[in-house]
């Protein structure tokens, strides 16, 4: 105790001398004749700043007049010893108290009153050094934390002050040191950069940088960073371009590079490279870097580099240099519309489609003049006074601000006599179902066929472990009617197989057989369904008769191949529907039954339920007959005819391995500076309908002619090293993100390289640990039909290629992006299929339609499937109506079920978000099945679905675009019946409802996010929107119901991939036609949401650190059903009594830290950590310091018996 009391009191009369001492000093500022006593009181209270730590506190601490007598004193004083001693006060005190000190100095008012002694001391002849250099060191630090530091110092003169003292006094480089590090704070304006660079400032920073030496290093690292800073300047740059400078730079950077043995100098060398890539921001540096060799002299210093791991920042850089610097190529494209043409009935009068079609025919749209990027340095270089008052705070003008705006109000937009052309599409709200056999209320349980019990929540593919018998279903269910008799199924035929079934003969079973001769297939091997035979590949009969039910037989073996079924004897009119090609490498047809063949069709099903199978191969194929799309595709991919179910292990985000980008970039530089290494040889090609595929064993073959697929060129690099180039979307330019193609002709254990070379989003999940997926056909012959996640080497950056400004939306200079991964396939000879997410066709959608259709127990679910409109090419856009029969036709149950609220969904606007699809596929099975709560969900509402509002898009393989060429979820303002006949339907159905007062309890539109990791919501808040402008005044003064962030919240407890920190409720002016804003805003649906699922993984809750798949998405679909349940006991407090208080979120507004960026939704800032190799993703987005998410949700994992939770239970879960 005495000790600690000791210390006190030394700590006391340490303060109050300090507080003594300038309190002397103020005394003394009154009397201008005491120079001595000024003189030794600054030296005691140098003395104590320079001791004791605590003292410097005291001086700077809030309220303390420390400050401000020090600068009173310094502005008064005439006293050179005086102003010394104070100068090196404030030098103690910013050098030892970091940024903060700074600040402190500079709110009172130091920059002024030092840069004022900077002039007045240069007046003096000669001028005093000490004080020069003392100024200097001060103002050097103060300067970054003053805002207007560089209009201050340009209007009192100092730039040419502190210019001067350099050229005056090279050799004194305890002078010049303090001044070169004031020039780089000035070069921070680029007023100030342009005003020094005319006085000489570039020349005179080369006479300090030079060769290797050991001497003087601390003033070549601050010269290279103010000339860094200065050649930042486009004038200045072209200063340094015409002298010859780009070549000296190099020259002392391979100087410096060979002479650093021990990497001592690695800042300097840093700091040479720091100023290449200010000069290459310019053309004529670039070109100046290539003409002086510098792609190959960067090149080869940043591999000799690559050993030591603390020289990183020198390969990095090296590599930003490169890329800016290698010349933009054109894509290899005739052009960069698609290759595929669809006339529309309506040409836009306004809007990118209207300018598609009013190029002239000779312009070239790949590439113009301007994409050499010659104004990538857009910095203004006329004096602007007001350029330092920038607002550094983050403001989103696209938020929606006019609160008119927000304000959701109501209109139908249509007369109600056009609107009554949707009666026909709710003929529950009034059938009286006299004529049905209605169950009793005791409902009977519904057995499938006599054999299978239990939900339809099932795989898309599965499999019967007898092997000998096949599901039953009906045929091709041609009328869009619902059926309410029973005994419809009794007319059903035994032709659903399983997929032991589809590939060969009943008594016949698949057994893993490798070691098969490869001369049995070397060309095309095709299923057709023509009556006439096709043309026969070598070694194989391809033709099939039209009576023929037979497999097809290879004609040098004398076994059937298991893999070739028939596809039914019903003929397509005038067109050929064809299966990708095969190889029988690795199956083989045993007489006997296989045991062992059983036990692994078995252990495909792992984890799979009972119940019938939503796939099937053959009702597939009579489906895609009726399928039309703009390239008349006669050929399915092995994918869609097999199926897909979940793999049985979990697949983990994959870890991206250190420096993989710059290892890419740098094998890209090869191909310029080792230009004869390269093939460059097309080998797919859809714009040229003649070239030849090769022949070569060793070269891959390509398609991706069949529904949903994209891919429209590829180019040979190296020998395994492929480069591939996406369609755009049909009508329009770009939009390349959607992959889906064959592979073929591989050998096992080679690694092969591709490279998606045309992307345009500026990042990506597969940045992030995402994986393409891969289909392999050998595989789903051995029982394991699915895709997996697939690529090593992942990584996703700009590259070389130049988007044209017509590509680009008027945007000059921009570049392309590539997708790169590396596979090694496990199987020769394989077929093998690629795509961005799990596909998911429209006609998968049908054929899962049809299946359901014939599936459900009509006495219990009401099951309707209606054609909304046709679509541009002339498919039907399915509507499907879900909801429980009445329990009779008694008045009263009539009455219940015509009053049900309705949930209306719709999914796949946007046609490469196949996720979205997988979801509704969970959201309609659940609906579907017999579990209790799907009963009671059933009873609580009437689901309106349209689960594919772009089925053009998806069948043609665009990625977000219709055949109009437009985006369909900005069109739903003002819909065109003939461009947009499904957006225009779908909302004509919800002007419809609102008419006649039933308007939707929910809208849920789903999607797939690109960029974001689990599955969250958007919806529409007045409140929060306000909130986010920081107007927090006038969000306080609005009263809004907090309803609309129930279900969300609902979600975040039961589902495990749903994250409620991710959802955000902001209304963007970007957004304002898209159909959540819209169904808000005019139809008056206050809980109208889009859900988004991610395209990559989840990072937190039970699936934390795994990619997502078919089964959790399936899943996330039937828990949104869930939550639908919960969400009606809790809005329905006359019923359940809940609390008020369990709906209030508002404090939730203020956990949610979101920031709003346009063009891109909502980026959330805990969207993805850094990686530690830090390379400039893309030059072009503002990609911020992103933090990890703070916040993981809790793993909560739903149980049969959580599903029917009390409503106590529930009160205390949401409480």
């Amino acid at each position: 105790m005495s000790k600690l009391k000791v210390v006190s009191e030394k700590s006391l009369t340490s303060n109050s001398r300090i507080v003594g001492l300038l309190a002397q000093l103020e005394k003394i500022n009154t009397e201008p004749t005491e120079s001595d006593s000024a003189r030794y009181v600054t030296s005691k209270i140098l003395h104590l700043a320079q001791s004791q730590e605590k003292t410097r506190k005291e001086m700077t601490a809030k309220g303390s007049t420390g400050m401000e007598v020090l600068l009173s004193t310094l502005e008064n004083t005439k006293d050179l010893q005086t102003t010394l001693n104070i100068l090196s006060i404030l030098v103690e005190l910013v050098s030892a108290g970091g940024g903060r000190r700074a600040s402190f100095l500079v709110a009172k008012g130091g920059s002024q009153i030092l840069l004022q002694l900077l002039m007045n001391t240069s007046k003096e002849s000669p001028p005093n050094e000490e004080l020069m250099v003392q100024i200097h060191s001060i103002l050097a630090k103060i300067g970054p934390k003053d805002k207007k530091f560089g209009v201050k110092a340009r209007i009192n003169g100092a730039l040419n002050i502190t210019l001067n003292l350099v050229k005056q006094n090279l050799q004194n480089h305890r002078l010049v040191l303090p001044c070169l590090q004031l020039l780089r704070v000035y070069s921070a304006n680029s007023v100030n950069s342009v005003s020094l660079g005319k006085n000489g400032v570039v020349e005179l920073m080369f006479k300090i940088i030079g060769p290797f030496s050991k001497k003087n290093s601390g003033l070549m690292k601050v010269a290279l960073d103010t000339l860094a800073a200065l050649l930042k300047s486009k004038t200045n740059a072209r200063r340094a371009v015409d002298r010859g400078y780009v070549h000296v730079l190099l020259t002392v950077y391979v100087d410096w590079h060979r002479h650093d043995n021990r990497h001592r100098n690695m800042l300097i060398r840093k700091g040479i490279l720091q100023s290449l890539k200010s000069v290459t921001n310019i053309k004529l540096g670039r070109k100046a870097f290539i003409d002086a060799n510098g792609m190959k002299i960067l090149y080869n210093t940043s591999q000799e580099c690559l050993a030591v791991r603390t020289l990183d920042p020198l390969v990095n850089t090296s590599s930003l240099i490169m890329r800016k610097c290698f010349p933009k190529n054109r894509l290899p494209l005739p052009t960069i519309k698609s290759s595929f043409n669809f006339q529309l009935p309506v040409i836009p009068v306004t809007g990118p489609v209207a300018q598609l079609y009013s190029l002239p025919p000779e312009v070239d749209d790949v590439v113009d003049e301007s994409d050499d990027n010659d104004d990538i340095d857009l910095e203004a270089e006329n004096e602007t006074e007001n350029e330092d008052d920038l607002d550094q705070n983050f403001k989103n003008e696209d938020i929606e601000t006019d609160i008119n705006k927000l304000k959701p109000q109501q209109e139908l937009g249509r007369a109600l006599e056009e609107l009554k052309m949707y009666e026909h599409l709710f003929p529950e709200l009034v059938d009286d179902f006299q004529d049905c056999d209605l169950i009793s209320k005791e409902p009977k349980p519904f057995v499938f066929e006599g054999k299978a019990r239990g939900p339809i929540v099932v795989p898309t593919a599965g499999e019967e472990p007898s092997g000998n018998s096949g599901d039953l279903r009906k045929g091709v269910v041609m009328q869009e009617n619902v059926s309410f008799e029973g005994d419809e199924d009794e007319e059903t035929k035994d032709n659903d197989r399983t997929l032991q079934h589809q590939l060969g003969d009943q008594n016949r079973t698949i057994s893993p057989v490798h070691g098969v001769n490869n001369d049995i297939v070397k060309a095309l091997d095709r299923i057709t369904l023509q009556n006439i035979p096709s043309q026969t590949s070598p070694g194989f009969t391809a033709g099939m008769k039209k009576d023929c039910n037979l497999p097809l037989t290879v004609l040098s073996c004398t076994k059937a191949c298991p893999h070739v079924a028939a596809c039914g004897n019903v003929l397509f009119e005038g067109r050929t529907v064809q299966l990708g090609k095969l190889c029988c490498t690795g199956v083989e047809t045993e007489d006997d039954e296989d045991t062992e063949s059983n036990s692994s069709v078995e252990q495909a099903s792992v984890d799979v339920p009972d119940g019938p199978t939503l796939h099937d191969s053959d009702l597939y194929v009579e489906v895609v007959k009726n399928t039309k799309s703009v390239p008349e595709y006669s050929e399915v991919a092995y994918p869609d005819y097999f199926g897909h179910i979940p793999p049985p292990f979990k697949e983990p985000i994959l870890e991206r391995p250190y420096g993989v980008q710059r290892t890419k970039i740098a094998q890209d530089i090869e191909r310029l500076i080792h230009q004869s290494d390269i093939i460059d040889r097309v080998v797919y090609d859809l714009d040229n309908p003649n070239y030849i595929i090769p022949e070569e064993a060793d070269i891959l073959k390509f398609n991706s002619k069949f529904e949903s697929g994209n891919l429209r060129k590829v180019i040979q690099i190296r020998k395994n090293e492929y480069d591939l180039i996406l369609n755009s979307d049909i009508n329009s330019n770009h939009y390349h993100q959607w992959f889906y193609f064959e592979v073929s002709g591989m050998r096992p254990g080679v690694a092969y390289r591709f490279n998606i070379i045309n992307c345009e989003k500026s990042n990506s999940q597969f940045n992030y640990g995402m994986q393409p997926l891969m289909y392999s056909v050998q595989e789903a012959l051995n029982a394991r039909p699915w895709w997996i996640r697939v690529g090593t080497d992942i990584c996703y950056y700009k590259n070389h290629f130049s988007r044209s400004s017509v590509a680009a939306g008027g945007q000059k200079g921009k570049s392309y992006y590539t997708i790169t991964f590396t596979v090694s396939f496990p199987h020769k000879d394989d077929v093998c299929y690629f795509a961005y997410h799990y596909p998911y066709t429209y006609s998968t959608l049908q054929m899962h339609l049809q299946k359901l259709e014939s599936a459900h127990n009509p006495q219990q679910i009401y099951f309707r499937k209606d054609v909304l409109c046709e679509t541009l090419s002339g498919n039907s856009c399915p509507l499907v109506t879900i909801t429980a029969m009445p329990e009779s036709n008694y008045y009263e149950h009539i009455c219940q079920f015509r009053n049900r609220p309705y949930v209306f969904l719709s999914a796949r606007v946007h046609p490469g978000e196949t996720n979205a699809s997988w979801v509704m596929k969970g959201t309609l099975e659940y609906l579907m099945s017999n579990n209790p709560t799907a009963q009671s969900l059933r009873e609580s509402y009437i689901f309106k679905i349209v689960p594919m509002l772009n089925p053009d898009g998806v069948i043609n393989g665009n990625h977000r675009c219709s055949l109009s060429g437009e985006d369909l979820n900005r069109q739903w303002q003002s819909p065109n019946p003939d461009l947009h006949p499904t957006i225009y339907h779908a909302k004509g159905l919800l002007q419809y409802l609102a008419a006649v007062k039933r308007l939707p309890l929910v809208f849920c539109d789903y999607h797939g996010h690109s960029r974001k990791k689990n599955v969250f919501m958007y919806g529409c808040s007045i409140k929060e929107t306000v909130w986010h402008t920081s107007d927090n005044a006038t969000s306080c003064d609005i009263v809004e119901d907090m309803g609309y962030r129930t279900l969300p919240k609902i979600l975040s407890h039961i589902a495990p991939a749903f994250c409620m920190s991710s959802c955000s409720f902001v209304v963007e002016k970007s957004k304002e036609s898209t159909a959540r804003v819209v169904v808000w805003r005019e139809i008056g649906v206050q809980r109208s949401y889009t859900m988004e699922s991610t395209l990559c993984g989840c990072d937190q809750g039970r699936y934390k650190g795994l990619q997502i798949g078919t089964r959790e998405l399936e899943e996330m679909g039937a828990k949104f059903c869930v939550g639908l349940l919960r969400l009606k006991r809790l809005t329905s407090p006359l019923e359940y009594n809940l609390p008020s208080s369990l709906l209030d979120f508002e404090n939730d507004l203020i956990e949610s830290s979101c920031k709003v960026t346009s063009p891109t939704t909502y980026v959330l800032e805990e969207d993805e950590p850094r990686f530690l190799e830090e390379v400039d993703y893309s030059a072009e987005s503002n990609d911020e310091l992103d933090i990890e998410l703070a916040e993981n949700a809790g793993d909560y994992e739903t149980s049969a018996q959580e599903e029917v939770l009390s409503d106590s239970e529930l009160s205390r879960t949401y409480l």
